[in-house]
């Protein structure tokens, strides 16, 4: 984090900094892409995909942007505490298009239009009103909003926020009544809980939660008191799914915990009966994973371009740094000696200057570019309704039919806030 004393020369330097980037870039970032004629998110869209899980730090734009490049049908932010974001100032990069919100001294959050028909955005509350508040806030800019009920970090369970909800079903219900009632009904509102010790206390609570509202569940297998190191408790998602399914509310059961990418993720779909699979650990180390073949020597297929995009995209560079030294894939032509140099190059920058033997010419803007148009070809989401309409015969008489040059972008918590 920046120092909140940091003086005029800081400032100038990182003005200077800044305007030196910005005079490669030839013109504004693209638009965003035309919306389809149902452009919200509805609980159909939380099925048949494999999503990003929220994630701190690692779970930063340009992140989202590669998995949704390769294939995540969702993304989720990382989780931000509702009193956090409240008195954030949002400010629109001319040149990128990034939207940031703003601190004191870093922006605490960003992202970009070309995301959001798939962006969540997760929240930390334990107070329906702070949690209604913080999501107006972003609302704009955000496509769904997710309760987090499941980290046991301290970061995120401390005045009762996180997995402590899981303990006080009542505020639990309550945000998520108070967040469905002051939402539009084109933001969703999601939650992502952990299993109790109990399967019947999980349904009790599950039950409760579907009442709420909601457009989708998050079931990370794991319990509070249990850690990655632990076998996800996937077994035990089936009675869960049956039991949502049982109760007619067309509400969409996604998975957490231990699939390894979209070939795995068909594996957890038989196991469990589950509605979507959602990864964490797998994406923290191949954003690609999404991919039915993800990318191997990411040193030469991810990380160039991820570092030249970020940079372009005023990401701050030791969040950039934090998720650059995350990725790990298999190796086919990247022998040791060159993994080896690779590390010693990259660990040995305090910035994104000396990166030229990684990166080769920085043409993040291209990058960038190529990603949006990957985005923009997907094909339109067809809901319900919509699709009856696409598949019923037509008679033949119708025609057919920026960040403030003082503030850094998110960098990355202290250590150990994961």
């Amino acid at each position: 984090m920046l120092p909140s004393s940091c003086g005029k020369t800081t400032r100038v330097a990182n003005i200077t900094s800044i305007m030196s980037r910005r005079s490669h870039s030839r013109s504004p970032s693209p638009r965003a892409p035309k919306r389809t004629k149902i452009d919200h998110l509805t609980s159909e869209d939380f099925k048949n995909g494999v999503m990003l899980a929220p994630m701190v730090r690692s779970g930063a734009l340009p992140t989202r942007l590669f998995a949704l490049k390769h294939g995540a049908a969702l993304v989720w932010g990382p989780e931000i505490v509702d009193k956090a974001i409240l008195h954030a100032e949002r400010v629109v990069d001319p040149i990128t298009g990034v939207i940031s919100y703003n601190g004191k001294s870093r922006a605490m959050f960003t992202t970009h239009p070309i995301e959001k028909p798939y962006f969540i955005y997760q929240i930390g509350s334990s107070d329906p009103e702070l949690a209604v508040q913080a999501a107006r806030v972003v609302m704009q800019d955000v496509s769904g909003i997710d309760l987090n009920c499941g980290c046991p970090k301290p970061f995120s369970t401390h005045s009762g926020m996180g997995a402590a909800l899981l303990t006080n079903p009542d505020v639990l219900c309550a945000i998520l009544v108070a967040l469905r009632a002051a939402m539009p009904p084109e933001i969703t509102v999601s939650a992502k809980i952990r299993l109790l010790p109990s399967q019947a206390d999980t349904l009790k609570l599950v039950e409760r939660i579907v009442n709420t509202g909601i457009s989708a569940l998050t079931v990370h297998c794991r319990t509070r008191t249990m850690r990655d190191k632990d076998a996800a408790l996937v077994g035990r998602l089936r009675e869960i799914v049956d039991f949502v399914e049982g109760m007619g509310r067309g509400i969409a059961v996604i998975e957490n915990g231990d699939c390894t990418g979209a070939e795995d993720a068909k594996r957890i779909r038989d196991l469990t009966g589950a509605h979507s699979v959602m990864i964490a650990r797998g994406a923290e180390s191949n954003p690609s994973c999404f991919a039915p073949v993800p990318l191997s020597d990411l040193e030469k297929t991810l990380c160039p371009s991820y570092i030249r995009m970020a940079r372009y995209l005023d990401n701050h560079w030791g969040l950039t740094k934090f998720c650059v030294s995350q990725f790990k894939g298999k190796h086919v032509d990247f022998d040791k000696p060159a993994q080896k140099h690779y590390r010693q190059v990259l660990n040995g920058t305090k910035g994104y200057d000396g990166l030229e033997e990684i990166v080769g010419a920085w043409t993040g803007e291209d990058d960038f570019r190529e990603i949006v148009k990957m985005i923009e070809a997907r094909a339109p989401r067809l809901h319900c309704e919509e699709a009856r309409e696409a598949a019923a015969p037509v008679p033949s008489e119708d025609p057919p039919t920026s960040t403030p040059s003082d503030t850094a972008n998110p960098e990355p918590p202290s250590l150990g806030r994961r």
